[in-house]
């Protein structure tokens, strides 16, 4: 049965294809791509996601712009150095051989180079968009397994009038992977955004990708990635466990991905880099860089870790699983020692409140995003793009804002959540942030949740920070607390800080910390979603 649907759609392609007649369909238009959309919905489409599909565009514009581009460059440089007999430019400049024998840098014309595989295509809609708005493609297929979704591809492709790029197909996704990886057939954008996880795609695609290649994955289980049960399937399907109930569970399932593509590379000699990793409303969409690089492979350990999370007040402990240290020869040259680990860090209990420690992870335990990407994602969308074409541009601008400013540090603490804990008033983001940064400790807000902090102080200095505004405003009514509750245990815990260390140097003042945080607040950007529609979210398969 489904042999004959296939052969039906082959024998199809094979016939000269006349424009669709649109009077028979609803058109949408998202981007620069128009899409027949029949009324009987029998192709999953869901109009929410066009924040990822506008950012996707952008992306890929910035992958070529500042690693595609110089890849190609230097590639056809290395080749003509070969075969004219010249050395190597230092630049990414074509260069070329003269009559006398001298060499000359001339500037070349980029051809389009960029293969890209959209692996689950669906409507073709995202396909058709990038044929549309991203320059230098040279082919993009767009595959799927239904014979009625490869139908609506190749009806869009015609009435886009894009079929000399984008070449329907239809195929098991990790059959048609498997197959180019046979005939050394590889792409330099791998596009992954299933209906659920993305688990089953990952192996084929890192095999199918070429070196610096950029890959786009979306995983829309978050009731397993980061919800408060499964987590027996939250670690069959990505090795980890998330940080079930705990504010910052949303960045744990960034972490989670991250570990599985990761660990997934590493079996094939190739590491990745994180360029983007986004929590975005019922999703996660990360974009990775992938390299072949046996040595970048060894700091697979270190960037792994697991962490110990307090099931009372929510602190957390992160352990890493390796460790790196330099060491210096006797010839004065430098070089990295891999050993293992040292821990627990923690022990059985909190030592805050008493608490039960949970384990999650393992998860990965480097940088989330790479800032000059950023950089150059918010310039394409500051200055080539616009509102009409990019519905979600202004939306981009202020998660990806939030994203660059982000600190580098493992998960996120929300004050509404502590000072629950400790019942009492809520103190300003800007009280918070200015008390940890009297101390000495950075601070920064996070694009996955609204009023949270990161922050690289300890949570003994959180709880020190929060106990001594408290004391200071008089908001601690210890005498009606329950002796049993987690907040009068750590109130009345005389361990947390020894207070002759920080009682002069704490100050709820503004500081360069705080000022830093406010003015970041204050731009007028959108930083997360409003309600598009009733009832929106993730949409369920088509029937």
């Amino acid at each position: 049965m489904i042999k004959a649907a296939i052969n039906r759609v082959k024998n199809r392609f094979l016939r000269p294809v006349s424009k669709p007649n649109a009077e028979k369909y609803n058109i949408i238009t998202e981007g620069k791509g128009h899409i027949l959309f029949p009324e009987k919905e029998t192709v999953f489409y869901n109009p929410i996601q066009q924040f990822n599909r506008d950012l996707s565009v952008t992306c890929i514009k910035a992958w070529d712009n500042l690693y595609g581009q110089t890849k190609q460059e230097q590639s056809r440089a290395k080749k003509h150095s070969k075969k004219r007999g010249c050395e190597e430019p230092q630049d990414t400049l074509k260069k070329r051989k003269l009559q006398d024998g001298s060499c000359e840098i001339a500037k070349t014309v980029q051809k389009p180079y960029i293969k890209i595989l959209e692996a689950l295509s669906a409507t073709g809609l995202r396909a058709i968009r990038y044929a549309h708005e991203i320059p230098h493609v040279k082919e993009i297929v767009a595959n799927d397994l239904l014979p009625a979704a490869v139908d609506a591809i190749q009806r869009n492709v015609d009435y886009n009038n894009v079929g000399d790029i984008v070449k329907p197909n239809i195929d098991d996704a990790n059959v048609l992977m498997y197959k180019n990886k046979a005939q050394h057939k590889r792409y330099h954008v791998i596009d992954l955004d299933p209906y659920g996880t993305v688990t089953p795609f990952v192996d084929a695609a890192l095999q199918n990708i070429e070196d610096d290649g950029l890959m786009l994955v979306t995983c829309t289980d978050l009731s397993v990635l980061a919800g408060n049960g499964y987590p027996e399937k939250c670690f069959a399907l990505y090795g980890g466990v998330n940080m079930a109930g705990h504010d910052a569970t949303h960045e744990s399932a960034l972490r989670l991905v991250l570990n599985l593509l990761g660990q997934s590379a590493a079996k094939y000699r190739k590491s990745i880099e994180p360029v983007l990793s986004l929590s975005i409303d019922f999703y996660v969409r990360v974009f990775i860089k992938v390299k072949t690089n046996p040595l970048q492979v060894k700091n697979l350990q270190h960037n792994t870790m697991i962490t110990y999370m307090c099931s009372g007040c929510g602190a957390y402990h992160n352990q890493k699983l390796g460790r790196q240290s330099e060491r210096e020869t006797k010839k004065g040259n430098t070089y990295v020692k891999y050993s293992l680990a040292q821990g627990p860090p923690v022990d059985k209990r909190c030592s805050y409140c008493g608490g039960a420690h949970h384990l999650t992870g393992p998860m990965y335990a480097g940088p989330l995003h790479n800032k000059d990407f950023i950089d150059e994602v918010l310039r394409i969308n500051r200055e080539e793009h616009t509102d009409e074409v990019y519905k979600t541009r202004k939306r981009i601008e202020g998660m990806l804002t939030l994203a660059k400013n982000e600190l580098d540090a493992p998960f996120y603490f929300t004050p509404n959540r502590v000072s629950s804990i400790l019942k009492f008033q809520v103190p300003s983001l800007k009280t918070v942030v200015a008390g940890l940064g009297s101390l000495g400790y950075e601070c920064s807000l996070t694009h996955a949740q609204p009023s949270s902090l990161k922050t690289d102080a300890p949570w003994e200095v959180i709880w020190y920070v929060m106990k001594r505004y408290c004391q200071d405003n008089d908001l601690c009514n210890i005498e009606k607390m329950n002796p049993n509750t987690f907040g009068y245990k750590i109130l009345t815990n005389d361990a947390i800080v020894n207070g002759s260390e920080y009682d002069d140097k704490l100050s709820f003042e503004q500081n360069e910390q705080s000022a830093k945080v406010e003015k970041l607040r204050k731009l007028k950007i959108v930083r997360f979603q409003e309600n598009p529609s009733r009832n929106w979210g993730p949409k369920a398969r088509p029937t």
